[in-house]
């Protein structure tokens, strides 16, 4: 018998994941609005036979699906939102679209990719009564809602011995870098409207206040380490009419830093310029905690469990077909990007773990790893040079590839998975390392007990 069979499942099973993936395409939502999607997910749960909870952590779309007894208890974690702006039509060479929302990250896979494992998990489990229980966790809004740092604020990943994921991307390979925490805030200014020709002297613009405060934050970036980042993004401008003062604006700010202390730090000195540019415009200004998210912590015991089950299974081959078609997107729409080849359009072998590193974006699976050992996969989804968060990742998102690249990445996480069931001693050598990072403190979430999720 194959040691591996109980992976068979995720082949025989194609078909409904690469349509659950498409559906997810063809759907696009935005953040703790995926209702679509999160159905999707809980009914395909349901119809494997996993015990389904829904709404948890008080999120309408956020959901769990579970089976087995008994510990170890394996978290396996799936996204599902999309971005804003970012519609494509599938196997585009040039970029099409009204501005829609799109998958421009892939989480139409991500989610899917995550459920072939806890479907190839539960497998294994059902001809090892006992062994351990799997947990499927549906997130919803991880692009800027961070819903997993809400779920591990509240303790909803208080009871898992290890947690699993991935993020499709252009190259194969065990994730092993630190990210950024981060914090999004929301400022608010109200001052008086008036005629701004006939009598600007009653007028108090909040949108001066706005643009103010945004050239002190510019000014602030010459007195901060080199690691931070902040970004900022003007959510209303208080109308578009220019004869009227503006009484009304609100700016939102983002942002970022390896060390959570720091992100409060910069976030404490730029609430103090929002009240400097009030003073200046005789404004009022309010803002509005959003949410945050801790710096990742990669167990390195997990990290290097994931590289050996990469390299132990098979990596998919892409077919002439859609070889053709990276290639040509790569001449028509991505000459001159990073890694870019379009005679060689893509890396189909998973690629050597590297060092720990630092770098540059964030993410709401950093709270999870400061709960139990935690690891992840990039997966080899995209042509070379694909950037993130753009039309060329959502126009790549429906591939034969970029399918069986999730399927692959799937079988990964639940051979891992199957490992920390079958092998005390490496479970044990994650938590103990899991221990030692984390330090006597233990956890402390970053978002205010106070402070709910924001569809912002």
């Amino acid at each position: 018998m194959n040691k591996y069979d109980y992976l068979d499942i995720i082949d025989e099973k194609s078909a409904m994941l690469d349509g659950l993936a498409d559906y997810i395409w063809d759907n696009p939502e935005l953040n703790f609005r995926e209702y679509k999607s999160s159905a999707a997910l809980i009914k395909a749960l349901r119809d494997e036979g996993f015990e389904v909870e829904t709404g948890i952590d008080g999120m309408e779309t956020a959901f769990s699906g579970s089976y087995g007894s008994g510990r170890p208890v394996i978290g396996i974690l799936g996204e599902f939102d999309a971005l804003a702006g970012l519609n494509q039509e599938a196997g585009a060479l040039t970029q099409k679209g009204d501005g829609t929302p799109g998958h421009g990250c892939g989480h139409n896979l991500l989610g899917v990719g995550s459920l072939a494992a806890a479907m190839a998990v539960k497998k294994y489990l059902e001809s090892h009564p006992g062994a351990g229980t799997v947990i499927y966790y549906g997130c919803p809004a991880e692009e800027g809602g961070s819903a997993k740092a809400f779920m591990a604020r509240d303790g909803v990943f208080d009871g898992l011995d290890a947690a699993l994921t991935w993020h499709p991307a252009n190259q194969l390979s065990a994730q092993n870098s630190r990210n950024l925490a981060n914090c999004k805030v929301l400022f608010k200014f109200d001052g008086i409207a008036s005629h701004a020709a006939l009598t600007p002297q009653l007028g108090r613009s909040a949108l001066d206040a706005v643009e103010l405060m945004n050239v002190g934050a510019n000014y602030l970036r010459e007195h901060v380490k080199s690691d931070v980042r902040f970004h900022y993004a003007v959510t209303d401008p208080g109308g578009a009419a220019p004869g009227v003062v503006q009484a009304h604006a609100e700016v939102l700010y983002l942002i970022r830093a390896p060390k959570v202390e720091t992100v409060m730090d910069v976030y404490r000195r730029i609430c103090n310029i929002a009240k400097g540019a009030a003073l200046m415009t005789e404004t009022t200004e309010s803002h509005v905690f959003l949410k945050a998210v801790s710096s990742m912590m990669p167990n390195q015991v997990l990290v290097k469990a994931l590289q050996d089950s990469l390299e132990e299974l098979p990596v998919p081959q892409p077919s002439e077909e859609d070889l053709a078609y990276y290639r040509e997107l790569t001449r028509t729409s991505m000459m001159g990007l990073t890694d870019a080849d379009p005679e060689n359009p893509l890396f189909i072998t998973a690629k050597p773990l590297e060092s720990l590193t630092q770098r540059f974006g964030s993410t709401d699976v950093a709270d999870v790893s400061r709960v139990c050992p935690t690891a992840q996969i990039t997966g080899g989804n995209y042509a070379k040079g694909t950037p993130g968060h753009t039309w060329l990742r959502t126009a790549q998102g429906k591939t034969d590839y970029a399918h069986s690249s999730t399927r692959y990445v799937g079988k990964a996480l639940a051979r891992t998975a199957v490992r920390l069931m079958e092998e005390p001693e490496l479970l044990a050598a994650a938590q103990a390392e899991y221990r030692e990072s984390i330090g006597p403190d233990g956890f402390v979430s970053p978002i205010p007990a106070d402070v709910k999720p924001s569809a912002d």
